[in-house]
């Protein structure tokens, strides 16, 4: 059982036409195609993905 808080991320904009670092982002969060939902654990890291594509995001607790 783990105990660290996890954040449910749903991929809700299409990728055509960003920034290529915005795409790896995204795959980062392991989210592959629009309204595909990944929880990923919140992390420093992950966070800082999260807030770089924010705008093609929406985000859950």
């Amino acid at each position: 059982m783990s105990t660290q808080k996890t954040i449910i991320v749903t991929l809700t904009k299409s990728l055509i036409g960003t920034v290529k670092s915005h795409r790896q982002c995204v795959q980062g969060l392991g989210l592959r195609h629009r309204h595909h939902s990944v929880e990923v654990l919140d992390t420093p890291e992950n966070r800082g993905m999260i807030n770089k594509v924010r705008y093609l995001l929406k985000v859950g607790g």
